[in-house]
């Protein structure tokens, strides 16, 4: 699966529905949660680890057509303690929490190489 170029994740035109079917295809399915303090809870085992522990497989982002306040990014990844693939939906913008913010920050890119 492909990420962005450069710094920067590639802006989809898929909205968020396209986006977590096109992941759960390549076999992504199970659901994330982020957490506040940048740690991320597993659907799939329901463990707490730090968001930089997960491997990060790609990062799509969506902003709302009709609705530039609708800003996500779907971030494909792998659980480091039980290894489930798995999606988290993190907004981004006025509308981000802080759950949202902490982990954006925490999780590392696409491939290994430092953070987003």
């Amino acid at each position: 699966m492909a990420g962005g170029t450069g710094s920067q994740p590639a802006r989809d035109p898929a909205g968020l529905d396209e986006i977590l079917a096109q992941f759960a295809s390549d076999g992504f399915s199970c659901s994330m949660t982020p957490l506040a303090g940048g740690s991320v809870r597993c659907g799939e085992c329901s463990q707490t680890s730090p968001a930089g522990d997960f491997e990060v497989a790609a990062l799509r982002r969506t902003e709302g057509a009709s609705d530039p306040g609708d800003m996500s990014s779907v971030v494909a990844v792998t659980c480091p303690r039980c290894g489930s693939k798995g999606n988290l939906v993190l907004r981004f913008g006025p509308e981000a929490g802080e759950a949202d913010d902490d982990v954006m920050t925490a999780l590392g890119r696409p491939g290994g190489t430092g953070t987003l």
